[in-house]
């Protein structure tokens, strides 16, 4: 039997050892191990399992339905919309720098004219390329009257469907992370709390040094 010390507490002795659990994820028993930290590690054994099933699952059922939805407003602007001539009301604004890589991708809104299905003058606005004289003539998208933009072509399709397939790839991890951090931020707190009162409830009995 171990002799007390001379102030009268008892040595201390290393705690014994806990269970060892057959499990390899399983961590040993320590003093301070509460059933908080045994439910952070059930946390991120529950997450890891299911952000690496959804994930990959969410991302390919997003991708398929954006290219399926992609694919009917296409097929819808290619039977609504046409494709007809208009005319320059006035003389597009010359570019700053004419001849320029800049002014070849220059754009500029301009004042048209042109001939709806029925038959009817139209007017609206159209991006020509700067310096276009007025009365020249112009290629534009039109529907119900009303000047707009082209039907989406393959690329935007495509460029469409990989980003909403993205999303879900990008934020499913982002979620399971967050949501992990939450648990350990709430864990960490609680456990704190506990261990505050335990030690309110143990040094009065504390004798002094």
């Amino acid at each position: 039997m171990d002799r007390p010390s001379p102030r009268g507490i008892p040595r201390a002795q290393p705690p014994p050892p806990g269970p060892v659990s057959r499990l390899p994820w399983r961590r040993r028993g320590h003093p301070l191990s509460r059933r908080t930290d045994r439910a952070r590690a059930w946390c991120a054994l529950v997450l890891l399992p299911v952000m690496l099933v959804a994930t990959p699952v969410s991302t390919v059922l997003a991708g398929a339905a954006a290219h399926r939805h992609l694919e009917r407003t296409a097929d819808r602007q290619q039977s609504a919309r046409e494709r007809v001539t208009a005319s320059l009301v006035h003389t597009a604004p010359v570019h700053p720098e004419p001849g320029s890589p800049e002014a070849r991708e220059t754009r500029y809104p301009v004042p048209v004219r042109f001939t709806d299905e029925a038959g009817r003058t139209r007017s609206g606005t159209a991006e020509v390329v700067p310096g276009l004289p007025g009365g020249a003539t112009v290629g534009v998208w039109t529907e119900n009257g009303r000047i707009t933009d082209p039907p989406l072509t393959r690329g935007q399709i495509l460029r469409g469907t990989v980003y909403w397939a993205l999303l879900p790839a990008v934020a499913l991890p982002l979620t399971g992370t967050a949501a992990y951090g939450l648990v350990s931020f709430r864990v960490k707190q609680r456990n704190l709390a506990s261990w505050d009162a335990a030690w309110a409830g143990t040094a009065p009995r504390w004798p002094p040094g």
